[in-house]
């Protein structure tokens, strides 16, 4: 338990600074990019497409958790009109032998998909996981996967996070 704690305690401000400021803006702030306007479940609708196509990428046989995406609050804004949509997920090989095979594909294939990988190395757990951080600046989309090799099953857990958005013209978001 201590060790997939202090995990997400790595991964998670990991996903943050990945969509706050390595690309995904027209400009230097330290600001979340915008992702432009959207209902709450369209944008949902949207991270898991962009899920789906980085499982896609795995390209080894296993099964990706069955979660759903959710609806935070972006900082410094009005929770009423704004927001960022997070897919927290994992994928079990059906072999753990698959597991480093997986981390490889997505490291060499998610640049031919747009996505440019930011961070790449053993974090600084006493497991010394693996982690994968990149930006796809086209779908406003940055993605966090840590290959944890000496969990039991080995698995991949992926953070996916939008930019802000922005709910239409007289609409609130809808927090899910």
């Amino acid at each position: 338990m201590k060790i997939k704690l202090g995990v997400l305690a790595v991964a998670v401000p990991l996903v943050l600074t990945t969509v706050t400021g390595c690309g995904m803006t027209d400009n230097d702030s330290d600001e979340t990019p915008s992702s432009g306007t959207s209902t709450s479940r369209d944008a949902s609708d949207a991270m898991e497409k962009v899920s789906s196509g980085i499982y896609d990428l795995i390209g080894v046989k296993g099964k990706a958790s069955d979660s759903r995406p959710f609806v935070s609050e972006c900082s410094g804004k009005d929770r009423k009109k704004y927001f960022r949509i997070f897919h927290w997920w994992s994928f079990y090989p059906a072999s753990a032998s698959d597991l480093g095979v997986a981390m490889e594909r997505l490291k060499t294939e998610l640049p031919k998909h747009g996505w440019k990988i930011v961070t790449y190395g053993p974090d600084t757990s006493r497991n010394k996981n693996i982690n994968l951080t990149a930006d796809n600046d086209k779908q406003k989309a940055g993605v966090n996967i840590v290959e944890m090799a000496k969990d039991d099953p080995p698995k991949l857990s992926l953070h996916v996070v939008s930019g802000c958005y922005q709910v239409p013209e007289g609409q609130e978001v809808e927090h899910f």
